[in-house]
């Protein structure tokens, strides 16, 4: 199984793209990425077809650009950096704002049914309130944790009560530490951009 931080790093480094990249969650929210699924329970969430990077991913730069304006917007009305939303909708979607988890995840931030309901998003496959609702569970855990990103990726990856049971540390599902990994660097290399 590929994990995505061995994606997106190979990725950074290369622009050949050589197999699709299928995303699972599992009943527990742990996230797996591979690009050999085993079974229907696996969504592709990118295309590629041994192209240039850019190429593959035609979807990625032209939502990137689509969906610019309601990140900006979301990020400035709740006070959240605009790199790491971008981050985590790229770890997320793709900036695919159609897609579908197994375990439920929709749209662009993967709001779980009740994630949504807590932040009052009507429509889960509304990109405006798909972002906006994400965007404001992101401020809460940088609330929460004191705005280590580390704490609040991990939490929005696993949730806010698996870092608290882990004594406000990272837990530690190799998922989840890959997925903190995977952001950050995003989020370090849109600090760059």
């Amino acid at each position: 199984m590929i994990r995505i931080a061995v994606i997106l790093s190979s990725l950074l480094v290369t622009n050949e793209v050589l197999a699709d990249i299928y995303k699972f969650v599992d009943n527990d929210g742990r996230v797996y990425y591979t690009d050999k699924p085993t079974n229907s329970s696996y969504k592709r969430i990118i295309r590629t077809r041994a192209l240039n990077y850019s190429a593959a991913l035609p979807f990625m730069g032209t939502n990137k650009k689509k969906f610019a304006d309601l990140i900006t917007d979301a990020a400035n009305r709740h006070q959240v950096d605009p790199k790491l939303l971008h981050a985590v909708i790229q770890a997320e979607s793709a900036y695919n704002a159609t897609a579908i988890s197994s375990a439920g995840a929709v749209g662009l931030m993967q709001l779980m049914p009740d994630t949504a309901r807590r932040y009052g998003v009507v429509d889960r496959n509304s990109p405006d309130q798909n972002i906006d609702g994400g965007t404001r569970y992101l401020k809460d855990l940088l609330r929460l944790f004191d705005s280590n990103l580390n704490l609040v990726v991990a939490a929005y990856n696993a949730g806010e009560n698996a870092v608290i049971r882990h004594n406000n540390s990272i837990p530690p599902y190799p998922e989840t530490q890959n997925y903190v990994k995977t952001v950050l660097a995003l989020y370090n290399r849109n600090s760059v951009n």
